[in-house]
C-alpha cells in the first residue's frame, strides 16, 4: 500500500501553458472517422468525420470540447504505423486521438478475446456450449487476455496524454475497454471516469465462470459511474459484485451505489436513444423520398414487415424466418399478401460462425420462397450487406411492422429508428395531417424492450409465439396502431442520444463531487489495483498520533468493541485467545487506564469468556448491563424496560429464519438478533430488509428500536445503545471528580458509530477540558464519523501492544486506581 496521495496524474502540458477548457474525453474501440485511400494524401488516406458512427452520436449533448480516443478505421489501421504527425493532425482537425495497435495485437485483442470470448459470455454463451465446435466461442486463453490488457494499457496512455484529472471527464464505452478504468485510476487516482456497457451483463451464476472475474469487476468499480441499458443488467452486475467481491449496495434518493473501499460507485440505468439530428437530416432528403416511392411501387398491395439486424449469433434472424414460415403455414389467407424484408448489416467480426449463420438464413429463405412464393412474389426478401442510410430510412418509413427478434441484445435502437421514420419520414399515399401508425414486435431480451411499452413483446425462442405476434400486428386496428405510435414517438423523441449524453454527464459530475476533498491511498498491483478513499480529516491511526497523548495523560478511558474489532468477523470460534486475554490484562494493569469492552453480546457469554480479566470493565448488550470489574456486580440502565415486544417479534423472526437458509436467531436478555452471515449474498440482505420492514410495522407502538448492522438485524429497547453506554461511563467517572483526559474508542460496526459520536460531539455536555485527547477509530476503511481508522483487528491488537509498552516504560502512577464499585 502506498502512502496517501493528494495529487493525480500530471497531464501533459508545460507549466507555462494555461490549462485548456475542461474536456469530455470519449473513449471507444473505433474513432468516428472515415478513411478513403489516397496515395497523394500525407498519410495515404483522406480522413473525414463519420456522423453515423456511434461514438460521434454519443457525443451529442456533451459540452464542448469533446475529444475522441480510439483506433483508426480498419483499412487505415492496417496500413499506418505509429506517427506523431498523424496523431497531431487528427487531434487538431477532428478532435480525434488515435491509438495505433499492431495488426497482430488488434487481432488478438478484438477478434480473439473481445469478440470470441467476452462478447459471447456477455450474451450468455460459454465455451462448453454447442457453438464451441464451430469456433464462435473460444475458451479463455492467457495469451488473448494479455493482449486485451496490453491494448487497454495503450488506450490509457493516450488518454493520459490529454487528461487534466481535476477538470476533464472520461467516458469509456463498452466491454472492449473493460480494463481501462483500472489503468487510468492507477496513474490518475482523481480521474473522473464513467463507464457505459452497451452489451448485456449476464447473471452472476454465468459470470462466476469467468477466470478473471475479480479483475473485471474491480476495473468497473475503479470507475465513478457505471451505466447499463436496463435494470436487469445493472442488477446482475450488483449481484456479481456482492457475491464475488463482497461489495455492498446502497440506495439514496432513488440512486443505486456500490460501496467500495470508501468510495460509492454510482450505478445507472439509461437506455441510449437515437440521433434525432442525424435522422432529421436524412428523412427529408430527395434520395429518401425516391427510395420510398420505389418501395411503395414494388410492394403495392402487400403488408410489409421489416427486420434490420447485424449478422451474429444472437440476433435471431433464423428464428424470425422460421416464425414467418409458421405464419404462412397457419394462415393461408396471408400468402401472397405479406412480405418480410430482412436487411442484414455487415458483420463486425468475421469467422466460421458468421458463415454458418449466413448459410442457415439463406437456406430458410429459399425454403420459404419455394413453398409459398410464385412468379413475381417472394415472401422473404433478403438484403445482405451495407446499404445507404437513405435507403434504410425509406424501408423503415414504409414498413407496416418492424420485428426485432434477438435472443439477447444490449444496445439495439432499431425500434427507436423505426418509430422516428414512421413519424417523420416519407410515407407514400399518406394524407397530410393524418396521424401516423406503426407496429413493433420486440424480443423481451433486448435492451430497449422496457422503453417500448406499446410493442408486442415475444420470446424469440418460441416460434409459434412470434408467428402469432406477426399475425396480431398485421391485424391490429388502426386506432391501436396510432396510439402505440404516439406513445413510442413521445418517448423516443424526448429520450434521444443527446438526452442520454446529458443525463450520463450530469450523473458523472454528481458521482465525482467529493473528489477534491478525498485523500486516496493506492492498494494492489496490476488488475488488483484500487484506491482507498478517505475523507479529508480521516486518517490511519499511527503511533505518532496516539503515543504522545497517551504518555502525557493520567486518566485514560479505553473503549473497545469486540466482534470485528478485537476478533475477526470471519472466525467461527469467537472466544478470545489466551494472547488477547494477556494483552487486556496488561492494559488494565496500568492504574491510569480504565478499560471497557463495549459489545452487543450477552453479559453471561462475555463474563464467561473474560473471567481471567480481573480489572476489565464490560458493557454488554449495547450498554444495558455494565460492570466495572470482574468482582463488581452487574448494573442495568435506569430505564424501565418492557420486554413484552419479544413475544411479538420472535414468531416473525422465526418465520424469516425458516425461509432463509444460513440465518439464525440470537436471544439475549434484553434484545434479539437475526443473523444472516451464512445466507446467500443476494437473498440474505433482501430478507433482512423485508424482516426489518416487517418488524418496524408490527412493533410500531412498542418501546423497541429495529436496527440493521453487519449481516444482522437487531432489536434493542428504546434508550439503549453504545452511545448512551459511553455517556454513562463518562458521567460516572466525572461524578467522582475524575473525568478522563484521554479517550480511545475503537469499533467496526454501525452500532459503534454511536460510540464515536458520544466521544466527540457528545462530550461537549460534560465539563471536559478542551485539552482532552480523543481518538475515535473505526476498523476497516468505510464511511464513518470516526477521525481515525485501522485496517483490521490485528492492527488494533498491535496498537494496544504499543500502548502497553509505553506504560511499562513510565514510572508507576502515584495515585491509586479509582474504584466505582
Amino acid at each position: 500500500m502506498s502512502s496517501p496521495s493528494d495529487s493525480g496524474h500530471d497531464h501533459q502540458l508545460s507549466p507555462s501553458t494555461p490549462d485548456p477548457a475542461p474536456r469530455r474525453i470519449l473513449v471507444a474501440h473505433r474513432l468516428p472517422l472515415r478513411a478513403e485511400p489516397n496515395p497523394d494524401a500525407p498519410h495515404g488516406f483522406d480522413f473525414s468525420l463519420d456522423c453515423d458512427a456511434l461514438p460521434f452520436q454519443l457525443s451529442r449533448g456533451l459540452p464542448s470540447p469533446v475529444v475522441f480516443v480510439g483506433t483508426l478505421p480498419p483499412a487505415a489501421a492496417a496500413s499506418i504505423a505509429e506517427s506523431d504527425d498523424l496523431a497531431a493532425y487528427l487531434l487538431e482537425r477532428f478532435s480525434c486521438l488515435p491509438v495505433l495497435l499492431t495488426t497482430q495485437l488488434h487481432a488478438d485483442f478484438y477478434d480473439g478475446f473481445c469478440k470470441h470470448y467476452m462478447w459471447p459470455m456477455l450474451h450468455y454463451l460459454l465455451p462448453f456450449t454447442g457453438s464451441y465446435g464451430s469456433g464462435s466461442v473460444l475458451p479463455f486463453k492467457d495469451k488473448l487476455y494479455r493482449a486485451f490488457l496490453t491494448a487497454n494499457t495503450q488506450f490509457a496512455d493516450r488518454v493520459l496524454e490529454l487528461l487534466n484529472p481535476t477538470e476533464d471527464l472520461v467516458f469509456i464505452h463498452d466491454y472492449h475497454l473493460w480494463a481501462l478504468p483500472t489503468f487510468l485510476r492507477h496513474k490518475s487516482p482523481r480521474a473522473r471516469i464513467g463507464f457505459f456497457l452497451h452489451s448485456p451483463f449476464p447473471s452472476s451464476e454465468l459470470f462466476n465462470a469467468v477466470p478473471v472475474r475479480k479483475d473485471i469487476l474491480r476495473s468497473l468499480l475503479n470507475a465513478d459511474l457505471v451505466g447499463f441499458q436496463t435494470y436487469d443488467y445493472a442488477r446482475h452486475f450488483i449481484s456479481s459484485c456482492s457475491r464475488i467481491l463482497g461489495a455492498e449496495k446502497r440506495t439514496s434518493h432513488g440512486y443505486i451505489g456500490i460501496e467500495y473501499y470508501g468510495r460509492t460507485v454510482l450505478v445507472r440505468t439509461l437506455s441510449v436513444g437515437v440521433d434525432m439530428d442525424q435522422l432529421r437530416g436524412v428523412l427529408p432528403s430527395p434520395e429518401t423520398a425516391t427510395k420510398a416511392k420505389e418501395i411503395a411501387h414494388k410492394y403495392k398491395g402487400y403488408k410489409l414487415m421489416l427486420g434490420v439486424d447485424d449478422i451474429d449469433l444472437f440476433k435471431g434472424i433464423g428464428l424470425k424466418l422460421l416464425a414467418m414460415e409458421k405464419l404462412l403455414e397457419s394462415r393461408p389467407d396471408l400468402r401472397g399478401n405479406v412480405v418480410l424484408v430482412q436487411i442484414n448489416n455487415p458483420p463486425r467480426s468475421l469467422g466460421p460462425d458468421i458463415d454458418e449463420i449466413r448459410a442457415e438464413v439463406l437456406a430458410i429463405r429459399d425454403r420459404i420462397n419455394t413453398r409459398f412464393g410464385f412468379p413475381g412474389h417472394d415472401p422473404v426478401v433478403l438484403i445482405d450487406g451495407a446499404i445507404p442510410m437513405h435507403d434504410k430510412a425509406a424501408f423503415y418509413a414504409s414498413a407496416d411492422v418492424c420485428i426485432v427478434n434477438a435472443v439477447r441484445d444490449g444496445l439495439n435502437r432499431t425500434p427507436y429508428i423505426y418509430t422516428v421514420c414512421r413519424q417523420e419520414g416519407p410515407i407514400v399515399n399518406s394524407l397530410p395531417g393524418v396521424p401516423r401508425q406503426s407496429g413493433v414486435i420486440l424480443s423481451e431480451f433486448v435492451g430497449c424492450s422496457p422503453s417500448m411499452s406499446g410493442a408486442i413483446r415475444v420470446n424469440p425462442w418460441n416460434v409459434d409465439d412470434v408467428a402469432e405476434a406477426m399475425q396480431s400486428a398485421l391485424r391490429m386496428k388502426e386506432t391501436d396502431r396510432r396510439l402505440r405510435q404516439e406513445t413510442h414517438y413521445k418517448y423516443v423523441s424526448t429520450h434521444d442520444v443527446a438526452y442520454w449524453a446529458r443525463s450520463f454527464h450530469q450523473d458523472l459530475l454528481m458521482a465525482c463531487e467529493h473528489h477534491s476533498s478525498m485523500v486516496v491511498v493506492n492498494i494492489g498491483l496490476a488488475m488488483s489495483f484500487r484506491v482507498l478513499a478517505l475523507g479529508p480529516d480521516f486518517q490511519k491511526l499511527l503511533p505518532e498520533h496516539i503515543h504522545p497523548a497517551y504518555c502525557k495523560t493520567g486518566n485514560r478511558l479505553i473503549l473497545l468493541d469486540y466482534d470485528g474489532t478485537l476478533m475477526p468477523q470471519e472466525l467461527i470460534n469467537k472466544a478470545p485467545s489466551q494472547e488477547l486475554i494477556r494483552i487486556l490484562n496488561e492494559l488494565c494493569s496500568d492504574p491510569k487506564n480504565t478499560v471497557f469492552l463495549v459489545s452487543g453480546r450477552g453479559k453471561d457469554e462475555l463474563a464467561k469468556w473474560f473471567a481471567p480479566c480481573e480489572r476489565l470493565g464490560i458493557s454488554a448488550e449495547h450498554g444495558y448491563f455494565t460492570r466495572w470489574s470482574r468482582d463488581s456486580s452487574w448494573e442495568s440502565c435506569k430505564l424501565v424496560i418492557d420486554l413484552d415486544w419479544k413475544d411479538i417479534a420472535l414468531p416473525v423472526m422465526k418465520h424469516y429464519t425458516d425461509l432463509t437458509d444460513g440465518s439464525s436467531i440470537e436471544v439475549k436478555e434484553t434484545s434479539l438478533v437475526w443473523r444472516y452471515e451464512e445466507a446467500d449474498p443476494d437473498f440474505g440482505p433482501c430478507q433482512a430488509k423485508e424482516l426489518q420492514d416487517h418488524l418496524q410495522s408490527v412493533l410500531a407502538n412498542e418501546p423497541v428500536c429495529v436496527k440493521s448492522g453487519h449481516k444482522i438485524v437487531e432489536l434493542n429497547p428504546q434508550g439503549v445503545g453504545k452511545g448512551v453506554a459511553v455517556d454513562n461511563l463518562v458521567s460516572a467517572m466525572g461524578a467522582r471528580g475524575n473525568f478522563p483526559d484521554f479517550i480511545l474508542c475503537v469499533g467496526d460496526d454501525r452500532s459503534d458509530e454511536e460510540m464515536f459520536a458520544a466521544t466527540t460531539t457528545g462530550m461537549k455536555k460534560h465539563a471536559l477540558a478542551e485539552t482532552v485527547e480523543i481518538f475515535p477509530c473505526t476498523v476497516g476503511n468505510k464511511p464513518s464519523s470516526a477521525k481515525y481508522y485501522l485496517d483490521e483487528p490485528s492492527d488494533v491488537v498491535k496498537m494496544l501492544q504499543g500502548l502497553i509498552k509505553l506504560s511499562t516504560q513510565q514510572p508507576a502512577a502515584s495515585r491509586s486506581r479509582v474504584s466505582f464499585e
